[in-house]
């Protein structure tokens, strides 16, 4: 976002930035399920059409972030800390980053996700975007926040949002232990080093829903101050 723009959003509201770049961050963590549909099918030059699409998302909210720290105003006079603001975006952003390391690493070793855990595969990621996606929704409640200064039935619409963030974050843990069980009955016939790598990605997809629980527990603590 060019930096005239980004001044003209800022003068509307010290929030919209940071409403904006959640919802980068989660586009780049969804751009993840029609990737690995194409990676499924060993479609690789479509596959990459996408890896470059959230490389390119990511890069577009680290500059976002980046405006962010150097714009927010000091000693706004709102009902929360700029460093609580601060704090918010830099988890936000870790969402897009761990995206684009996942498309970069199952693309730089075009690896081949095992037929048997496809379809757990697709429900485990789909739920930890769920999550990215619910972060998202209560993050964009924020101008609301500041609106009603962060009292009455705002708040109490985020925290019910939060604790569904949180139910969907266990669901991705439990979905995490029983796709590891899948690859472990297959993993024999497979490359030990394929193998490896495998266990991390499946780590990795996991992260991104922790990441949305943590960006949830930081809107926690602003609610609670």
């Amino acid at each position: 976002m060019p930096s005239n723009a980004f001044l003209g959003v800022f003068a509307k509201s010290p929030i919209k930035p940071i409403e904006e770049h959640i919802k980068i961050v989660h586009q780049a963590s969804e751009s993840l399920i029609p990737f690995f549909e194409h990676v499924f099918k060993g479609e690789w030059t479509e596959a990459d059409a996408l890896r470059v699409n959230i490389r390119n998302l990511e890069r577009e909210a680290d500059a976002l972030k980046r405006e962010v720290r150097l714009q927010l105003p000091r000693g706004l006079f709102m009902p929360v800390e700029r460093t609580d603001l601060l704090e918010l975006i830099t988890h936000q952003d870790k969402i897009a980053n761990k995206a684009k390391d996942i498309a970069g690493r199952v693309v730089g070793r075009e690896m081949v996700i095992p037929e048997s855990i496809q379809k757990e595969f697709v429900a485990y990621l789909s739920r930890c975007v769920d999550a990215t996606k619910q972060a998202s929704k209560a993050i964009n409640e924020l101008d609301e926040l500041l609106e009603t200064g962060f009292r009455g039935r705002e708040v109490v619409l985020v925290e019910k949002m939060l604790s569904e963030l949180d139910a969907i974050e266990q669901d991705t843990d439990d979905m995490q232990i029983r796709i590891r069980q899948e690859l472990r009955q297959v993993e024999a016939d497979l490359n030990p080093v394929d193998v490896m790598f495998l266990y991390k990605i499946i780590e990795w997809v996991g992260e991104l829903a922790d990441i949305a629980e943590r960006v949830g527990a930081r809107l926690e603590v602003m609610l609670a101050r």
